[in-house]
């Protein structure tokens, strides 16, 4: 007798959620890069108003076009980058150092741990404004390069510090004794062995400290002064206050978001190929046997027939 198949429905269930939450999250940037192509009659409401056309796509990189803004976005945008990777590199090295201090007991270990997550737990508006207040009544002026980013970095710490936390978690102690066995001293065992398993980590926390950063308004907007370029939010958030909203808001939107991939692409992309190219080669069987690499065996000479 055959036995009839049960369904199991609680699977089909988190399967159906599954698939609304990537309609969920996904849908209004798919729908802003459609809204992106319009032509010159197209709005920022859906539907799609043909005909297509790239030119709100060139609005952003040509000047000369009307009411563009491509000189004030092009010069936002390579500002926001070199700040964004300055952040991510302070916060990966920030977070990998305080996680190795956590590797071994100390005392006040966990008000310690507490007071990390403070930064995590404080609104971000409210960091930046007490931030502010602190250095005006130092007397110092803000600026792009020293209050702000030093405000995103330490917002970003926490999030890289529980990242390295959960790789430490899961790391196995007994390779680094392994290495030290085998005659590597400390320095060579902490280069070849810990940072080649634990650097996902430390990517983990480049990208927290770059992502931050790069998306950042509220943290920035009150520790920028005027005479410097501002970051690329703070700049698209002035356009849509001070002129009026067009489909090129569509096309900056795709483009900082497909540079975000781009860039996360490109340093896995780095990485990988070291970590490959650093890989020690596995000599076959034969080679460890003098069998192989042009070593050949002699045979024995066949007996004559006169002895």
């Amino acid at each position: 007798m055959r036995r009839r198949r049960r369904t199991d429905w609680a699977k089909w269930a988190l399967g159906i959620y599954f698939v609304l939450f990537l309609i969920f999250l996904y849908t209004p940037m798919m729908l802003m890069g459609v809204l992106s192509f319009q032509g010159v009659y197209g709005a920022i409401t859906f539907p799609f108003r043909g005909p297509v056309g790239l030119r709100w796509w060139h609005a952003l990189f040509d000047s000369s076009l009307p009411s563009s803004h491509a000189a004030e976005i092009q010069s936002a945008g390579a500002q926001s980058l070199w700040v964004s990777f300055a952040a991510g590199a302070i916060v990966a090295v920030l977070a990998f150092t305080l996680s190795m201090a956590f590797r071994r007991k100390f005392p006040l270990q966990g008000l310690a741990f507490y007071v990390i997550m403070l930064a995590l737990m404080t609104p971000g508006y409210l960091l930046a404004l007490g931030t502010q207040l602190f250095w005006k009544f130092m007397g110092i002026d803000t600026s792009l390069w020293k209050t702000a980013l030093g405000t995103n970095v330490v917002w970003g710490i926490p999030f890289g510090f529980l990242v390295m936390l959960a790789v430490w978690n899961r790391y196995d102690y007994h390779i680094e004794e392994a290495a030290r066995d085998l005659g590597a001293d400390q320095k060579r065992a902490f280069r070849e062995v810990t940072l080649p398993l634990v650097w996902t980590g430390i990517f983990g926390g480049f990208l927290f400290g770059f992502t931050l950063m790069w998306n950042d308004y509220d943290r920035t907007v009150l520790l920028l002064s005027g005479s410097e370029a501002s970051t690329l939010p703070v700049q698209i958030a002035g356009l849509t206050l001070t002129t009026a909203i067009r489909p090129d808001l569509y096309a900056l939107g795709m483009a900082t978001t497909l540079l975000s991939l781009f860039t996360i692409a490109l340093v896995l992309g780095v990485v990988g190929v070291r970590l490959r190219l650093r890989a020690t080669p596995v000599h076959k069987v034969e080679e460890e046997f003098g069998l192989g690499g042009g070593l050949e065996v002699e045979s024995e000479a066949p007996p004559s027939s006169a002895s």
